[in-house]
């Protein structure tokens, strides 16, 4: 029998999930305890890896993840319901690439719709303890692929983050043996990835991102190393001899690749390496943000036409392409997933289902987490997005999700809804 609220009592849901909303993903959600079992009722759903359209379901969340998707689903006891029909229900985005190190940037993020994210490089491991504090349910997400201290020859305020590396205060890592020792103190902190790097730095103005920092030999030393712990590497990389550096080295996934000649595209083709062209941070280059510099600014006007037209060749070669955006998810910070999904789209002209497949399921499965989440099916982590219309019509819609799931805990929820507890 189901049994409607009474105004008061729908007031006191609503309250319910406008904490859920400004606090669950930053604090307690039930220290450890199952999520709560929530129905999206009347919806139409984007399923699987494919995105395949469904309409007029039920979803099913219980204990935090996806038990049905069916038209007229079972409803368990003491559900709540909510009552979106006619709204769309597509996966959590993925952000294959950020610098998030902060429970504020952890909270901005979910805000966007991400609710999974891999880290390239932090300076410590703050990305490794939000990762244990979601994985332990004490944060509603996003679920964090880590890892943690960035592999280059200057590691900065990394050096204070373990005492085996107080000897990089002063001097650079760059010897092989040096590689091996940062990849095994990473490692030993429990990180889920490498990130290192094969040029240099776009977005300092003093760098030239063509530059080569390390050889192929010592980028191999670096996956070598990694690989003994059962760890893949990201490197990032612009310049072309830098790439192919790389790409020889066995890295799994080049970050940007900017100056990838076509013989370069196809080595990668090759080797079945992934791009993560975090296209959004050189298009924002000189804007308020991440990469706010005049200087930046004019880099930018040579750089991103080269990477844009980078990654048309790419895709034509038929590299796998994953999103990232290369932001630390910061207050000023307008680089986000579902507007890097929009200018794949609206831009370079990619099949919308395409694109946004690299936001969720492709990148899923470069991260490594496909079994899990990055798709919606029973069985799946409940990581999902609710907007107003299809994305594969009207991929715009990405930007504004209205309700956010993430590990089934309800983190925003910006529309009235009809609740009924079942």
């Amino acid at each position: 029998m189901r049994t409607r609220l009474t105004v008061r009592h729908r007031l006191c849901l609503a309250a319910l999930v406008a904490t859920l909303s400004a606090s669950a993903t930053l604090a307690q959600t039930a220290e450890g305890g199952a999520a709560p079992t929530v129905i999206l009722r009347g919806v139409h759903v984007l399923q699987g890896p494919d995105l395949e359209p469904r309409r007029d379901v039920d979803v099913v969340i219980l204990e935090g993840r996806i038990q049905e998707i069916a038209s007229g689903a079972s409803h368990p006891a003491g559900a709540l319901v909510m009552d979106f029909a006619g709204y769309w229900v597509v996966p959590g985005l993925i952000d294959a690439h950020s610098h998030l190190n902060t429970l504020d940037a952890a909270q901005r993020a979910l805000e966007s719709g991400v609710t999974t994210v891999r880290t390239a490089g932090v300076g410590g491991f703050a990305d490794v303890a939000i990762r244990d504090a979601v994985r332990a349910g004490r944060l509603a997400g996003p679920d964090i692929l880590a890892t943690g201290v960035y592999v280059t020859p200057d590691i900065g305020d990394g050096a204070l983050s373990d005492p085996r590396l107080n000897r990089f205060l002063a001097d650079s890592v760059n010897s092989e043996d040096e590689l091996r020792s940062l990849v095994a103190v990473n490692a030993d902190h429990g990180v889920d990835w490498i990130k290192t790097r094969s040029t240099e730095r776009a977005g300092r103005p003093e760098t030239d991102p063509r530059e080569q920092v390390y050889t192929e030999a010592e980028l191999r030393a670096v996956v070598e190393e990694a690989a003994r712990h059962g760890l893949s590497v990201a490197a990032h990389a612009h310049g072309d001899e830098g790439i192919v550096a790389a790409v020889r080295a066995g890295v799994k996934s080049v970050e940007h690749g900017t100056y990838a000649s076509d013989a370069t595209l196809q080595l990668m083709k090759d080797h079945g390496t992934w791009l993560v062209p975090t296209l959004s941070s050189v298009l924002s280059f000189g804007q308020p943000g991440d990469y706010a510099d005049p200087a930046l600014f004019l880099r930018g006007q040579h750089l991103a036409p080269r990477r844009v037209d980078m990654v048309r060749r790419a895709h034509a070669v038929g590299i796998p392409i994953v999103v990232g955006v290369d932001t630390d998810y910061g207050p000023g910070s307008t680089a986000r997933v579902a507007r890097a999904v929009t200018f794949q789209v609206e831009e370079l002209e990619f099949d919308a289902r395409y694109a946004l497949q690299g936001a969720t399921s492709r990148a899923a499965e470069l991260v490594g987490v496909s079994d899990r989440t990055g798709h919606l099916a029973p069985g799946m982590e409940a990581d999902l997005l609710l907007i107003d219309s299809n994305p594969l019509e009207r991929i715009r819609a990405l930007q504004d999700p209205l309700a956010i799931v993430s590990n089934g805990w309800v983190v925003a929820n910006r529309l009235p809804f009809e609740a009924v507890r079942e």
